[in-house]
């Protein structure tokens, strides 16, 4: 496994197994982008409400890439239309297509039918490869399958061994839904903490290298922010060592619904 390897979600299409968030990431976003895909980066997370999607699009198109060499992942806020910002973000992003397209959170008022609607009719006309829901529950989930019959490809939501859900994970198995962790740095908030500091010393790494190859392991695809080469480098630096059971069950044991927004992590968190 590397930066190049894929996991394949149930539509038969295929993700990396890590990428680049970009949340609160509007300071140098072009030059952060470029420098990513040049150190092997294939996969970018946005959002129409980032405020990044510009800077996005003018950093990879400095790189000479052609755009099957990029997967790059947007969402729609939960108020109006999905399928006109679907064509938004792509007009901001100066592409022709998304590769995944998620609902950023449920509304108020219940799973997001309508929204989920558009989303497969923008698949459907082409203008993204695959849709999803980000922040979702397993019932609003169910809602959305039993009214379309359409099962998310990806739900995108806060994962650390700090704040997991395993019923969530085991529904997605189940489903064939990949879980897409975003924040599985804690956001810096628990990189000091004891056991990850140890267990890093162990196999020479740090310890957001450790909560990165956890979620590894793991089976879900890690989004970690990151706005400094060496910080693109860290979070790459994870491909050479496996945590061996042990730590893995001692990471898995630090779960305490921890979130970084201070909410329970049970899979309808907003961001």
């Amino acid at each position: 496994m590397d930066l190049s390897s894929t996991a394949r979600l149930h539509t038969g299409n295929h993700m990396p197994v890590l990428g680049l968030g970009t949340w609160q990431l509007t300071r140098n976003t072009a030059e952060t982008i470029a420098a990513a895909l040049a150190l092997g980066y294939r996969m970018i997370d946005t959002s129409g409400d980032y405020g990044t999607q510009p800077g996005i699009g003018d950093g990879f198109r400095r790189t000479g890439l052609d755009r099957r060499d990029i997967y790059l992942v947007t969402k729609v806020e939960e108020t109006g239309d999905a399928y006109q910002a679907t064509k938004a973000n792509l007009q901001e992003l100066g592409f022709d297509y998304a590769d995944l397209m998620l609902i950023h959170r449920p509304p108020s008022t219940g799973a997001g039918e309508e929204l989920w609607r558009a989303l497969i009719r923008a698949r459907d006309e082409g203008l993204v490869r695959d849709i999803g829901v980000s922040n979702y529950s397993i019932e609003l989930i169910e809602q959305l399958v039993d009214v379309t019959g359409e099962i998310p490809a990806v739900n995108q939501i806060e994962w650390s061994p700090f704040g997991h859900d395993m019923d969530l994970k085991h529904h997605a198995d189940f489903e064939g839904i990949l879980i897409q962790a975003y924040s599985p740095l804690t956001r810096a908030t628990r990189l000091d903490d004891e056991v990850l500091r140890d267990m890093g010393a162990r196999y020479g790494k740090s310890a957001a290298q450790v909560l990165i190859r956890w979620n590894l392991q793991r089976g879900t695809v890690p989004i970690p922010k990151a706005n400094s080469r060496d910080h693109l480098e860290e979070n790459a630096d994870v491909f050479d060592f496996t945590l061996d059971e042990n730590d893995l069950a001692a990471l898995d044991d630090l779960n305490e619904h921890f979130s970084s927004l201070g909410r329970l992590c049970k899979g309808a968190e907003e961001r």
